[in-house]
């Protein structure tokens, strides 16, 4: 579709964050972006994130206004599509975001704060990090960010979230089936009653009522007008009606088919009747009138048809839980079957053991055939065959394996004498040398001794010297040294500077 010439495109575009956050920035320098397109974008802190572009021409104009917003209040701007560094720094960052919410959780846990962190999300330069958290009432967490600021090194922002805001984030599977409505288009999130629950005639079992994040599902606003206005046609305070036979109690209201059953006590039938006689009954009784019996005034009821059931519905058998089974017993059932079955000849009549019907005769050549291969069946004759074959073979044969026999005979016996005499002098040799050895090492040891003996004798005379030197050293000396003596009583060592002390007597 060609635009207008002097169209000009809408230069906001929508972008989404993690956890379905959005926001909207303008696109100054008229780049063309796409669905998807990954784009860096300024933040009201300082720095850069970097989100995918959502929505983008006139689109955005009306999600403005839907989130009514003006046009003067969006300031920030688009700085450049995103470049492969700041793909690899934005991935880095996510990362870590894994890691850097369990680190929170084990903090605030060591300073026993009543809150859970529920998610992280880091900036696309890594200079930033929100932590969103629930709690069921304000919380001091100044100590905590004072702790998480010294452990991860970066700006942190903490926000509190409600249960359906968290459930939003973390994203899942509903009871039926599909993703959760806030995690992929809801974002307004309006109060839901019980009240919800009782027009609409469900019964009040908070398991099935309640959602992933604990409060009622959002989906029980979804068709409540439509509820609402059917209810306007139907009457209030209709409990009972009063009759001839007895008293008549609400048991059922169809809202869309507009019809209300009533039963009398002690009996188990309920009787249909139309919203406009349950009315005109409800006068009657106002003006102390009865009417006989409701069973005269009950409503026609179409009857229910049967749903049809169509050919491509469980063809292949899968929504069975059992079909391998089935298909077991099948197969046991044909294979009884076959055999049951009496046996037919080719008109198609039964064989029976009172009947017999002569096989047709074989060919004269199969049985030849069959006779060369298998032979007789007596097994006598069987016998004698080969043990004629055995003597023929034996009389052509007859001195071929006699002749064969005695040289494998001289060859055994020729070989062990060989191979023994071989040994004998092998082992011999042997011997020999080990005799030899052994003179050696008797000898080497006498010489080894004897020699060492005069070493040690030679050792013991000049100790014997040196110890009467020393003798005749001592007597010589032994006047000066008692002069010495006398003279160093009067002196102590000291044990701090090893000097001699003259002692204070």
């Amino acid at each position: 579709m060609d635009l207008p010439t002097n169209y000009k495109p809408f230069n906001i575009i929508e972008v989404k964050f993690k956890g379905s956050r959005k926001d909207f920035y303008i696109n100054h320098e008229h780049a063309y972006l796409e669905m998807g397109d990954l784009v860096v974008v300024e933040t009201t802190t300082g720095g850069y994130d970097i989100g995918h572009v959502s929505l983008t021409g006139e689109l955005v104009r009306m999600q403005i206004k839907k989130k009514h917003q003006k046009l003067d209040d969006i300031t920030r701007k688009v700085i450049r599509r995103a470049t492969p560094a700041d793909v690899d720094k934005w991935k880095a960052a996510k990362d870590m975001e894994w890691e850097t919410m369990h680190k929170a959780r084990t903090l605030a846990l060591n300073l026993g704060l009543s809150m859970k962190i529920s998610d992280v999300d880091y900036q696309g330069d890594k200079t930033k990090a929100t932590f969103y958290y629930t709690a069921e009432g304000r919380v001091d967490f100044r100590e905590l960010i004072k702790k998480m600021a010294e452990n991860f090194r970066i700006r942190i922002e903490m926000r509190q979230i409600g249960m359906r805001q968290e459930a939003s984030r973390l994203g899942g599977l509903g009871s039926c089936g599909r993703e959760l409505c806030c995690s992929t288009w809801l974002t307004d999130f309006k109060t839901v009653s019980t009240s919800a629950a009782r027009y609409q005639n469900l019964s009040l079992n908070t398991l099935k009522l309640a959602g992933q994040c604990g409060k009622l599902k959002c989906c029980l606003n979804y068709e409540l007008d439509t509820y609402m206005d059917a209810l306007k046609d139907i009457p209030d305070d209709v409990d009972r009606l009063e009759t001839v036979i007895g008293m008549a109690r609400l048991q059922k209201t169809d809202i869309f088919r507009k019809l209300m059953w009533f039963s009398y006590p002690n009996q188990e039938n309920w009787i249909p009747l139309d919203i406009s006689r349950v009315k005109e009954i409800q006068k009657l009784n106002k003006e102390g009138i009865k009417p006989e019996d409701l069973k005269d005034e009950a409503a026609e009821l179409e009857p229910v048809q049967a749903t049809k059931i169509l050919d491509y519905e469980n063809v292949v058998g899968q929504d069975s839980i059992t079909r391998l089974d089935e298909r077991q017993n099948n197969k046991k059932k044909k294979k009884r079957n076959n055999k049951s079955r009496p046996k037919q000849d080719d008109a198609g009549v039964a064989l029976t053991p009172s009947s017999p019907v002569a096989k047709p005769a074989r060919p004269a050549a199969n049985n030849q055939r069959r006779e060369q291969k298998s032979g007789p069946q007596n097994p006598n004759q069987r016998r004698e065959q080969n043990a004629a074959a055995n003597s023929q073979k034996r009389e052509q044969n007859p001195a071929a394996p006699q002749a064969d026999n005695n040289q494998k005979r001289e060859q055994n016996t020729a070989a062990p004498q060989t191979d023994n005499n071989q040994k004998k002098e092998q082992n011999a040799a042997v011997h020999a040398a080990n005799r030899q050895k052994r003179e050696q090492n008797t000898a080497a040891p006498q010489t080894d001794n004897n020699q060492k003996r005069e070493q040690n004798a030679a050792v013991h005379a000049a100790n014997r010297q040196k110890r009467e030197q020393n003798a005749d050293a001592q007597a010589e000396g032994g006047e000066s040294g008692n002069k010495k003596a006398q003279g160093s009583r009067h002196f102590r060592r000291n044990k701090n500077n090893n000097k001699p002390k003259p002692n204070a007597e």
